[in-house]
């Protein structure tokens, strides 16, 4: 039997028009302690995000989210002095901006890395449409 360990994760929204509080996923962010792991993947669906809001700024909400991704493994970055769970918590943290993130959960997995793409096909991807 595999040894399950605690991980956590967030998904991050983009939420266009802040004042309609419409939102997409457009990502995933996990930390796992046990594991020395953080790590964020983002896949935005333009056309989903563009529904919402057809006067979107696209290119800066793919920067926005770029940044997440950055933050979790640049080691030359604002955030380089702090350890991954810090990380994790300053990237949490709530905030009132387009690219944000939800709710922090947690969970039990032996592999974050499989967690994550796991959460990203369940939370982020649109299904197929049923025939």
């Amino acid at each position: 039997m595999t040894d399950l360990l605690i991980y956590e994760y967030a998904v991050i929204q983009v939420v266009p028009c802040v004042v309609r509080g419409e939102l997409i996923n457009a990502g995933v962010i996990v930390y796992s302690q046990p594991c020395d792991y953080l790590c964020a993947r983002a896949e935005l669906d333009e056309a989903r995000l563009r529904a919402l809001d057809d006067g979107v700024d696209v290119e800066g909400v793919r920067q926005a989210l770029a940044a997440y991704e950055r933050a979790c493994t640049d080691d030359s970055g604002p955030l380089r002095a702090e350890s991954l769970g810090s990380r994790f918590r300053w990237l949490t943290a709530p905030r009132s901006t387009i690219v944000r993130t939800g709710p922090v959960h947690a969970g039990l997995a032996a592999d974050p890395a499989a967690e994550l793409e796991d959460l990203l096909v369940r939370l982020v991807r649109r299904a197929a449409p049923a025939r």
